[in-house]
């Protein structure tokens, strides 16, 4: 069920429901990867409901169904980062979940979270973070370029150190879709994540102590799947990041193609109705 909901600041967002909130023994949110629209996870949000969650999954503002009609063209204008996605939109979902999901204080099903690679960098950000319960974090790590996979690292500076400087000021935006890099981007966004995968301890060398602190502080368990043929995430990257919710104590899973007898997994792959045998059953089991 596709389903419209409002950002803090009374920003219009779209997401989509799976399951029945009558039944659901829990709530799942799907946060998204940078520049990955909310219809990416569907197979596995079906198979998720079937198994008794309520799973709400959502664009960030200017992304997929949450662009508004007048930015179809350029997101020129929009006035979003990072933080706008994580504090006011991603929380936003978390709100609408909780809604959904009804209860009196006390008496509330738990609501997960399940963040693919940005969507699991940012829960440490939530203002209402204390309402999830557990979280599990797929191909997540630090964006730092120098220790990003190799073959994305030989690559990479030249998005960072070229295109992006010469993009932004020059159209306003990222248009990712034009130069096939990452997708369309709010300014906003694509500015800051250059600032922090330029930053040795990525988001942290913007945030500094009180930061770094904060994501410290965040004490649900959490589970991060990893993959060895992850283009982008290098098993450092994923120590890294996951280093930053140290009260969480992560849980890292390694996996390689050969661990499920397929070739390839790398960093989209697990979403991909294929592993709904064999990778798929790692969230439920972590869940219950």
């Amino acid at each position: 069920m596709s389903l419209v909901f409002h950002a803090r600041d009374g920003f219009e967002l779209h997401g989509h429901c799976y399951g029945d909130p009558l039944t659901a023994k829990a709530g799942l949110l799907i946060a998204p990867a940078m520049g990955v629209e909310q219809r990416f996870y569907a197979d596995f949000a079906h198979w998720m409901a079937a198994q008794g969650w309520l799973v709400l999954s959502f664009d960030y503002r200017g992304m997929g169904a949450s662009r508004p009609a007048a930015l179809k063209q350029s997101l020129k204008g929009l006035d979003a980062d990072i933080r706008t996605w994580a504090e006011l939109d991603a929380a936003a979902a978390l709100d609408e979940l909780s809604r959904r999901l009804g209860g009196e204080p006390g008496e509330q099903r738990p609501i997960h979270w399940l963040g693919h690679s940005l969507g699991g960098q940012i829960l440490g950000l939530l203002p209402n973070r204390e309402r999830v319960s557990r979280a599990i974090t797929v191909g997540c790590g630090s964006g730092y370029w120098r220790e990003n996979a190799a073959a994305l690292r030989r690559s990479v500076w030249w998005l960072w150190y070229v295109v992006v400087p010469l993009a932004l000021p020059l159209f306003g935006y990222f248009p990712g879709r034009r130069l096939r890099k990452v997708g369309d981007l709010p300014r906003g966004v694509m500015a800051q994540w250059r600032r922090w995968c330029l930053q040795p301890d990525y988001m942290m060398g913007e945030g500094g102590a009180a930061l770094r602190a904060h994501y410290a502080a965040f004490e649900a368990p959490m589970l991060s799947l990893a993959f060895t043929d992850d283009e982008f995430m290098s098993r450092r990257n994923v120590e890294s990041l996951h280093s930053f919710y140290a009260g969480a104590q992560p849980v890292i899973r390694h996996f390689s193609p050969r661990d499920v007898g397929e070739k390839r997994i790398g960093h989209f792959g697990f979403f991909r109705s294929k592993f709904q045998t064999s990778l798929w059953p790692q969230v439920p089991q972590w869940l219950a």
